[in-house]
């Protein structure tokens, strides 16, 4: 039959249903649970309300394949030529006796992604690699059920360590999905009952590293629950139980605050609740990621400081979060909202995966850096320690470094593409994340449609469905409306419907479609203000689903890495300490400005957004960079400023790298107050230093209790050993200098570094480096300060020369000048 006459023939037959009352369009707060066409809860399980659909039935289009596209020609889709832990000779996941190299979570955190990475694009070249590590992984499975690395069975203090195994099952678990290879079955649930014969005090121990599997067990519950959904073997369950009461304690509170762990485990007690069906468990996530928030997330973009741990006191904007948490957070919202329905996990999602994700990976998804924070003004591979917890280059775009997240990010936008679309208990089809986008999905009796997206959301408001069906076919299709919007306009076939939908719900279209059928829905993106009262009254810019970030020219320096793979540190090109007019804080006076959409589907740039917000602001002088190129710590709002206003230009804050998102607010009411510019001892520099320490540590006022104090922050040149090597103070202003106290640090009967075989003081004087005259001796002893005084210098830089002792290093714990 042509189309033409395909099309004749289906308007016949279907304008009678359209004239009649057959036709509903309400607002719903979620499908009711039930059975439906696809793979969902079984009972004893709590039922389903929404079915995860199996992977290739959604292909992701517009900005969102084109991240996809990128992340496969990019350090994810390629990382076999940067990771040595992907080496295939001898690795132990390619080894079908379990011996080799690598035999922990980088691999399994690496395919874990990737492999779904080329399912939903459709590379059969990444699907080919992914099938070689799948099949030595079955190929792998012992006559007991264990499957995978040898060592790993006694990692844990001489105990199982499963973690990185849980990150295998999902590897299996997709690949099932999306070939129906029943091994994949047969070889779970022989590694399950595997598991049931582990003594419940060696199951999920915490000892060394398997810390990480007592912390985030959950994931292989998860697992348990996907099998049994599709065996119904009873012991699964048994198993679940288990595995629940070897977890560690995620339902009273939370249990770890590392930030991965957290993103990664907090989610455990809703799962189980799926089971247990207590009400303790079904609100303790929520709960979790309320309290993560409320101590440690009061800033834009939904995540949490924890920069490697959350830490008391370090809860301003500059603080940042690990891309691992940010995929970790977007998997468990998308987890979460399949586990209880509660459309509140993907609005999350959202404000995760458009805000904070863009941003921590170069927009051509060749680099990566290990954290990334709202307020942002440098990227570059200097130390930021103990500003940030973790030491070393975590702001250096370096596709070769940053291992844990390195492997993990991948799954990040694939996950997300899988759950565009899922399946309704009631045989329908539910819109969850809006993208660009096809779906193919049985509905209703069984017969398949197809819907077709068009929207560029989340930057524009408009989102056009289209159905593609080869005969009429009745089913209710779901739109979900944000939290963030109050006023959805619905539209079929050019009538528009008038529905109460408030945000959080979903709009439940109920009719006989036919092909050609057009949905449009508009979401009306209000301008909004968050407000950060406990973190200094800052405040946040948003429209919709989006924050906005200060548009600052970035600058890029290639800073390590090789021609075909560089690194990069990333710098400010234009001013960024602005706070913004308190009195001009109304969405009346913020300026829309829509531009054109960049020709190659990339977003996520600087200069190529295509919404931009303005905002009238002034500048604050007193708000400057520290010693180590970090944002100073914000002050109390509404602030000062004598600057004149002026009107600045706002970008979606994953369009920025560089990036301010949480504002200092300006006014000229009595209650503003006047910022103070932060002293700054010393500029600290060194020839080396270790990626665990800070050169900062020694002018940092903290008084040593002996050498080996190990409380406080400290300097070293770790892994230089006898050698001359030196540390630079570098003053705001020329400095009278007359004396100074070193403070060694020597671990001695602990580590590897001692005071050093000699040292000497120098100045620099027009461009060249002097020695001090002195007639004292230049102190080496250990759990003391070592004083030299001088002849008076004026100077602007003061170094200190050592020569380390030949078989070890060396350290500073304090450096006072006066």
């Amino acid at each position: 039959m042509s189309d033409i006459l395909f099309l004749l023939t289906a308007a016949a037959v279907v304008l009678p249903f359209a004239a009649s009352a057959a036709e509903s369009v309400k607002a719903v707060k979620a499908p009711s649970a039930g059975k439906g066409l696809y793979v969902g809860n079984v009972a004893p399980l709590e039922l389903s309300r929404y079915q995860k659909l199996p992977i290739g039935s959604v292909k992701p289009g517009g900005w969102l394949k084109r991240q996809l596209v990128l992340e496969a020609d990019g350090f994810s889709g390629r990382l076999g030529e940067l990771s040595g832990f992907l080496k295939k000779d001898g690795n132990a996941w390619l080894s079908p006796d379990g011996k080799g190299h690598s035999p922990w979570e980088e691999v399994p955190y690496w395919l874990k992604g990737f492999g779904d990475l080329a399912y939903v694009t459709g590379d059969k070249k990444l699907i080919a690699e992914a099938k070689v590590w799948i099949e030595a992984l079955l190929n792998s499975q012992r006559v007991d059920g264990y499957f995978g690395p040898e060592s790993n069975l006694t990692n844990a203090g001489g105990k199982p360590d499963l973690w990185p195994n849980m990150l295998m099952l999902n590897v299996l678990m997709s690949y099932y999905e999306f070939t129906s290879d029943m091994r994949v079955l047969v070889a779970m649930e022989r590694y399950f009952k595997w598991q049931t014969t582990i003594p419940e005090k060696d199951f999920m121990v915490a000892d060394g590293p398997g810390y990480w599997q007592n912390q985030r067990a959950g994931d292989n519950l998860v697992a348990i629950y996907w099998l049994y959904n599709r065996t119904q073997k009873p012991w699964l369950l048994e198993l679940a139980e288990k595995c629940h009461r070897c977890t560690a304690n995620w339902t009273d509170g939370v249990a770890n605050y590392h930030g991965v762990n957290f993103a990664q485990s907090f989610r455990e007690p809703t799962i189980y609740w799926q089971q247990s069906k207590q009400e303790k468990h079904r609100i303790a996530s929520a709960r979790n990621l309320k309290q993560m928030q409320k101590e440690y997330g009061q800033v834009p973009g939904g995540m949490y400081g924890a920069d490697e741990n959350a830490r008391k006191g370090y809860t301003d904007p500059r603080q940042a979060t690990e891309t691992c948490s940010f995929v970790e957070m977007m998997y468990a919202d998308e987890m979460l909202f399949t586990a209880t329905g509660d459309l509140g996990w993907i609005d999350h999602c959202e404000n995760v995966a458009f805000n904070d994700l863009p941003a921590s990976m170069t927009a051509d998804l060749k680099g990566l850096r290990y954290l990334t924070a709202p307020n942002q003004p440098v990227s570059d591979k200097g130390n930021k320690s103990p500003g940030i917890q973790n030491g070393g280059p975590m702001y250096h775009y370096d596709p070769y470094d940053h291992r844990c997240c390195q492997h993990n990010a991948a799954m990040g936008w694939p996950y997300l593409a899988e759950h565009l679309w899922m399946a309704s208990s009631d045989n329908g089809l539910v819109a969850v994340v809006y993208s660009e986008s096809s779906v193919t999905a049985k509905v209703g009796s069984g017969q398949s449609v197809t819907v077709k997206e068009t929207t560029k959301y989340p930057f524009d408001e408009k989102i056009s469905l289209t159905i593609e069906t080869a005969k009429p076919v009745r089913f209710p299709l779901y739109l979900r409306v944000p939290g963030w919007c109050a006023s959805p306009k619905v539209s079929i076939n050019g009538k528009e419907h008038k529905v109460q939908a408030k945000g959080q719900s979903l709009i439940k279209i109920n009719r006989t479609w036919v092909r050609g059928d057009k949905v449009v829905l508009t979401l009306p993106m209000p301008i909004s203000f968050t407000r950060w009262t406990e973190n200094k009254n800052s405040v946040s810019v948003n429209r919709g689903p989006l924050t906005y970030s200060l548009k600052i020219k970035e600058k890029y320096r290639r800073d390590g890495g090789t021609d075909k793979w560089p690194a990069f540190s990333a710098y400010p090109e234009s001013d960024w300490n602005f706070g913004l007019v308190e009195k001009a804080l109304k969405p009346s006076t913020i300026k829309v400005v829509k531009k054109a959409w960049p020709n190659d589907n990339q977003p996520f740039i600087w200069d190529a957004s295509p919404i931009e917000l303005t905002v009238k602001a002034k500048q604050i002088d007193a708000w400057t960079t520290d010693h180590q190129d970090l944002a100073n710590v914000l002050q109390p709002s509404p602030a000062k400023s004598s600057k004149p206003e002026q009107t600045i230009t706002l970008i979606p804050m994953g369009c920025a790298r560089l990036r301010i998102s949480a504002f200092p607010t300006i006014s000229d009411s009595k209650d503003a107050k006047e910022w103070t510019k932060p002293k700054v001892l010393y500029r600290a520099k060194a020839s080396y230093v270790n990626g665990g320490d800070t050169v900062s540590a020694m002018c940092d006022g903290l008084v040593p209790k002996s050498s080996a104090d190990l409380t406080i922050p400290r300097f070293t040149w770790w892994d230089r050993k006898g050698t001359a090597e030196w540390v630079e103070y570098d003053f705001d202003e020329t400095k009278s200098v007359s004396n100074v106290e070193v403070y060694w640090f020597d671990d001695s009967g602990i580590g590897e570094c001692r005071v050093p075989t000699s040292w000497k003081l120098q100045y620099e004087k027009d461009g060249k480096w002097l020695d001090v005259s002195s007639k004292d001796t230049y102190g080496i002893a250990a759990n003391c300060f070592n004083k030299v005084s001088f002849e008076t210098v004026k100077t602007k830089k003061l170094r200190i020369e050592v020569q380390l002792q030949g078989k070890y290093s060396g350290g500073i714990l304090e450096w006072a000048v006066k």
